[in-house]
């Protein structure tokens, strides 16, 4: 029997081994996690994230699921626009988990906010107790992003939404030569002088390189099952947000 494999970047490995590997790469930049973002976006990730909540429209009451949610950002934003919601933050790196618990938001928001260790492609949640699921840069790192969307399928209450805020492909074959230029070139680097950690940073940008296209990634959520699936591009295609709809 042939082994199954994925890719870790730009290497191809046996899939038992992807999520132990991703896990070493969350751990060693958890506390620099959210300047590592600031670093791969130049900090616009900060205007992805509120045009998400823009699209997203968080109403009062609704209970969010953020996966690979680590740090809190995107939960962080979606309590301040929707009182009386709640959230769970879960993310398969108990040290992403710590980095988030200790942001002042978290102790501001501790009634309304859990934090579990978890899976995204066998989640410890129970079918249909969400009326939101987020993911955002984190479904690139699954072992099998198309488990991770049946699992947010499951755990979605009917009606429920599933938004994802993932890097992306820009439509423009010059456009994207450049930017590879500069991912390849300029992030690893930064990632060294920064974090002092060039490996974990290389990864991130191979691995952005290897996530599907936007339409691709479209058809795989109304694959999972989900209706009205739309996708929106930011910063010309850098990255994108997916929107689906459970019915």
């Amino acid at each position: 029997m042939t082994e199954k494999t994925t890719h870790f970047g730009s290497e191809t490995i046996p899939e038992a081994e992807k999520a132990g590997r991703v896990h070493g790469v969350f751990t060693s930049v958890a506390s620099r996690y959210d300047v590592m973002n600031d670093v791969m976006s130049g900090g616009i990730h900060r205007l992805w994230k509120d045009a998400m909540m823009d699209w997203l429209a968080p109403r009062p009451g609704q209970r969010l699921l953020d996966v690979a949610g680590g740090t809190g950002d995107v939960a962080f934003r979606f309590l301040k626009r929707a009182p009386g919601a709640s959230a769970v933050v879960c993310d398969m790196t108990e040290g992403m988990l710590d980095a988030g618990r200790t942001r002042a938001e978290a102790e501001s928001m501790a009634d309304r906010l859990d934090w579990v260790v978890g899976d995204a492609m066998a989640l410890p949640f129970e079918a249909a107790s969400f009326d939101v699921y987020t993911i955002s840069f984190g479904i690139r790192n699954v072992t099998r992003p198309e488990d991770a969307l049946a699992e947010a399928f499951r755990v979605l209450r009917p009606g429920g939404r599933l938004m994802v805020l993932e890097f992306s492909q820009l439509p423009h074959p010059g456009m994207q030569w450049l930017y590879d230029r500069y991912s390849y070139n300029v992030i690893p680097r930064m990632g060294q002088a920064i974090a002092g950690d060039r490996d974990s940073y290389q990864y991130l940008v191979e691995s952005i390189r290897k996530f599907p296209d936007q339409e691709t990634f479209a058809g795989m959520i109304r694959d999972a099952g989900f209706d009205q699936v739309k996708y929106r591009n930011l910063s010309m295609g850098i990255a994108a947000l997916h929107s689906g709809w459970k019915l």
